[in-house]
């Protein structure tokens, strides 16, 4: 069963990749059939534009259709986090207030990913975003050069202090421990930290109490039957599937979005594996290696 909006969030919430079309323009019908196929593989939410949605090769406005044209193909059906990210504070609130006057049900956001504010000014960047939504806040901890790595402490104090700072997503090194640190810092002011990196760790995330995790969207299924496992107790029926899967996160780890998008393309869901990242292509013998290791994670994408 999906999570309510209203519901605390626990599970599968995927990163969204962004379709682009051969002109290098936004792919909306793509877009929208990636949420269809995220929500019938049953994930518990949906996120973006983040960094697997290339949102840093977007313009403002692309951004906002982007968060527009999800909010809408969501429909109320799965949680929607638009992320909102930005160079200060201001911008990262306007944006983030106006998410959620779309319908975006939470916001998540790394501090300014070009000044790198200390702790303080990390505390005032999300007090001004909780200043401006009446929703969940996000705070994405992530590694640099983007991200702004975070202490613990620092997140504990968001959370008691700032009303909507609610959930966390630890990405830093090493990332299952930053994860029991932060649960242990934050207690029952956070109703949940995410994993992150794609997934790669999500069998130690969950043993050591995450809620969930964000990986990309292609796997929908896998990720989420892998999490339905966990939550049943089926430790090694939830290895099996893990275990069988993790070449092809591997690869995704690699190769970053020209992974992504190349079997959202297989599935049918993208039109093209167009990037708007530098050399984001697969090779003859990077396609060779992925149509092998899918022929054990999902045969019907193997060529």
């Amino acid at each position: 069963m999906n999570t309510a909006p209203d519901m605390p969030w626990r599970g599968i919430f995927v990163i969204l990749a962004t379709p682009f079309q051969e002109d290098s323009s936004l792919d909306m019908a793509s877009l929208r059939r990636q949420v269809e196929y995220c929500v019938a593989s049953g994930v518990q939410g949906v996120v973006g534009p983040a960094n697997a949605s290339e949102f840093g090769a977007m313009s403002d406005a692309e951004r906002e259709d982007w968060i527009h044209v999800v909010a809408d193909a969501c429909a109320g059906r799965v949680p929607f986090v638009a992320t909102t990210s930005g160079l200060n504070a201001k911008v990262a609130g306007d944006l983030s207030a106006w998410a959620v006057a779309q319908g975006a049900d939470g916001i998540m956001a790394m501090p300014p990913y070009l000044l790198h504010p200390d702790a303080e000014g990390c505390y005032r960047y999300y007090a001004h975003l909780n200043d401006q939504v009446a929703k969940p806040i996000v705070i994405q901890n992530y590694m640099g050069p983007i991200g702004t790595p975070m202490s613990a402490a620092l997140m504990g104090r968001m959370c008691r202090e700032l009303d909507w700072v609610q959930y966390v997503k630890e990405e830093t090194f090493p990332e299952p421990r930053q994860i029991s640190a932060t649960l242990a810092a934050t207690g029952n002011a956070c109703k949940g930290v995410f994993g992150g990196q794609g997934g790669v760790y999500i069998m130690d995330e969950f043993r050591r109490g995450a809620c969930g995790n964000m990986p990309a969207s292609q796997l929908s299924a896998q990720h989420v039957w892998l999490w339905k496992l966990l939550e049943a107790g089926d430790w090694d029926g939830a290895r099996i599937l893990y275990n069988r899967i993790l070449p092809v996160i591997a690869f995704e780890r690699l190769h970053g979005v020209a992974a992504y998008k190349e079997i959202l393309y297989r599935r049918g869901i993208f039109s093209t594996t167009c990037s708007r990242k530098p050399g984001a292509v697969l090779d003859q013998q990077d396609l060779m290696e992925l149509n092998e290791i899918l022929a054990l994670a999902d045969p019907d994408l193997a060529r």
